[in-house]
């Protein structure tokens, strides 16, 4: 059993990010040694270091319990981590599409800014929209 301390670092979470994800029922409480100390298990700790690779890929935290729910269920649930990958992949190639019109767009705003000219025509452009 360990402490806090070294769950976190064992899992690479923050002790404040294990704090809230006990509070919001994402991981069981752990159990308390005599002093009331949280103590974790290796299973804990475990968990703990799926929930950061999921977060990781960018899975919403409510995704990231659910396939945590997924992997320790009776049988793992293939279709239905699929599912929550797909929608997900889904939302990863819009984001990817929003940041390259950004890019575009922040790409047209600051070519003009080469032509060295005293007002900045970045500036004066954003000023109009």
């Amino acid at each position: 059993m360990f402490a806090i301390g070294e769950a976190s670092r064992q899992s690479g979470v923050g002790i404040e990010t294990i704090r809230y994800y006990e509070r919001e029922g994402i991981v069981p409480k752990p159990e308390r040694a005599s002093n009331n100390r949280r103590m974790y298990s290796t299973q804990d700790i475990g968990r703990l270091r799926f929930l950061k690779k999921c977060r990781e890929l960018g899975f919403p935290l409510a995704d990231a319990k659910t396939l945590l729910e997924l992997s320790e269920g009776d049988s793992e649930d293939c279709q239905s981590a699929k599912g929550l990958a797909g929608h997900h992949i889904l939302n990863v190639r819009k984001k990817i599409k929003e940041l390259k019109r950004l890019e575009a767009a922040l790409t047209e705003l600051t070519a003009n800014c080469d032509s060295g000219s005293v007002s900045c025509p970045m500036l004066s452009q954003l000023r109009s929209m």
